[in-house]
C-alpha cells in the first residue's frame, strides 16, 4: 500500500470514528440487551432471500458486462461471473484499493486492454447512477416519501443526481465520438513542455474512446437500461427482505423508502474501510433511526445486516472462485496498481 493510500485510509478512519462518536453521543444510552435480542430473533428466511437477491444482482452485472463487450469480443455471462464475484470480494476485503480488480481480471481473461475495461467500468457506473436516479424519481410518486421531513432536500438531491448523470452521458458521448480530436487537442496543449506526457495522454484517450464503444445499437441500449433497472430493483428488494425480517417500524418500510435507504448506504459506502466497512453501516443506521424513526437498537442491528448481506455475502463465493482459478486477490491488487501506474505515465 503506497503513502497516498495510507493517507486516504487514515483520513477515512478518522472521519468514520468521528461519525460513530457523534451518533452514539446523540443517543446517550444504548440497550445492548435489546440489540442482541432483536438480532437473534430476525426471520432467517428473509435474510436468505436477501442473499439470493444480492447474488442474482451479480448475475445481472455479468450479463450487462457481456452486452458491453459485444462490439469487441464474444463472451458469455457464465464466463464473466467469476470476475464479478472475485472483483466485488476484493472491493469488500480491500476497500477502494480493490475497485479496479474487476476490470483488470476481465481485461486479462478476454485479452483486452486494461484501459478499455476501465472505460467499460465508467460506463457501467453511469448506468448504475442513471437507474438509481430513475428509481428515486419514480419513488417520489409514493405518499410514503412525501411524509418524510427531509422530502424537499431529497427531491433536490434527486434533481442534482439526474443533472450529474446527464453531464456524464454528454461527456462520454463527446469522448466517444471525438476521441481523436480531444486527444490531439490535449496533446498540443502539453507537447511544448511535457512531450512524453502529451503522447501518453493522447494514446490513453484514444484507448479510452475505443473502450467506450460499448453500445452497439438501440436494441443493446434498451437492454442495458432494462437490465440496470432490474438489477437495482433486485437490490431494493434485498433491502426490503432484510428490513422486513424485523418487527415494528422496520416491517412497515415500503419499497420507495427502501430506495431512499439504499441511496444513503451508497453515499456512505464512499467511506469504506477494508473488510470492516463503516460508512455504509453508519449511513444506513442514521437513515433508519433519524429518517424513518426506527428504534436505535433495531437500526444498528439492521444496518449491520444490510452491510453483511448486500456487501459482504459475496466474499465466500469470491474467495472460492479465486482459489479455483489460482488467483490471489492481494497479488491482483498489486498487479492492477502497477498497470494503472503504467497507464497514467
Amino acid at each position: 500500500m503506497n503513502k497516498k493510500r495510507v493517507l486516504i485510509f487514515a483520513v477515512m478512519l478518522a472521519v468514520l470514528c468521528l461519525l460513530v462518536y457523534l451518533q452514539f453521543r446523540t443517543w446517550k444510552k444504548f440497550d445492548w440487551a435489546t440489540f442482541r435480542s432483536t438480532t437473534e430473533h430476525v426471520a432467517k428466511l428473509n435474510l436468505l432471500a436477501g442473499i439470493a437477491l444480492t447474488y442474482l444482482a451479480y448475475v445481472m452485472r455479468a450479463l450487462r458486462w457481456r452486452i458491453f463487450l459485444k462490439p469487441v469480443c464474444e463472451t458469455t455471462t457464465k464466463r464473466l461471473m467469476a470476475p464479478q464475484l472475485i472483483g466485488f470480494s476484493a472491493l469488500a476485503l480491500l476497500g477502494r484499493a480493490g475497485e479496479m480488480i474487476r476490470p483488470y481480471i476481465i481485461a486479462k481473461k478476454e485479452r483486452l486492454t486494461f484501459t478499455s475495461q476501465i472505460a467499460v467500468w465508467g460506463v457501467e457506473r453511469i448506468f448504475d447512477m442513471g437507474a438509481f436516479a430513475l428509481m428515486l424519481a419514480v419513488s417520489f410518486l409514493s405518499p410514503d416519501l412525501q411524509r418524510l421531513r427531509f422530502y424537499h432536500q431529497l427531491r433536490e438531491f434527486a434533481f442534482l443526481l439526474l443533472l450529474l448523470v446527464l453531464g456524464l452521458v454528454i461527456g462520454v458521448v463527446v469522448v466517444r465520438l471525438s476521441g481523436e480530436r480531444v486527444g490531439n487537442f490535449l496533446h498540443d496543449r502539453f507537447a511544448g513542455f511535457a512531450p512524453r506526457f502529451a503522447h501518453h495522454l493522447r494514446e490513453k484517450i484514444r484507448s479510452f474512446s475505443a473502450g467506450l464503444a460499448t453500445i452497439q445499437d438501440i436494441g443493446s441500449a434498451l437492454q442495458l437500461i432494462a437490465i440496470s433497472i432490474f438489477m437495482w430493483l433486485l437490490i431494493a428488494l434485498a433491502y426490503y427482505a432484510i428490513t422486513h425480517a424485523y418487527p415494528g417500524r422496520l416491517s412497515t418500510l415500503s419499497l420507495p423508502e427502501q430506495v431512499v435507504l439504499m441511496g444513503s448506504s451508497m453515499v456512505g459506502s464512499m467511506l469504506q474501510l477494508p473488510a470492516v466497512g463503516g460508512g455504509q453501516q453508519v449511513a444506513a443506521i442514521a437513515m433508519l433511526n433519524s429518517g424513518f424513526g426506527v428504534e436505535k437498537e433495531l437500526a444498528v442491528s439492521c444496518g449491520i445486516l444490510i452491510w453483511a448481506i448486500t456487501f459482504m455475502s459475496v466474499v465466500p463465493a469470491g474467495l472460492l472462485l479465486a482459489r479455483h482459478e489460482h488467483l490471489s486477490i492481494r497479488a491482483m491488487a498489486e498487479a492492477e496498481e502497477k498497470e494503472a501506474a503504467l497507464a497514467s505515465e
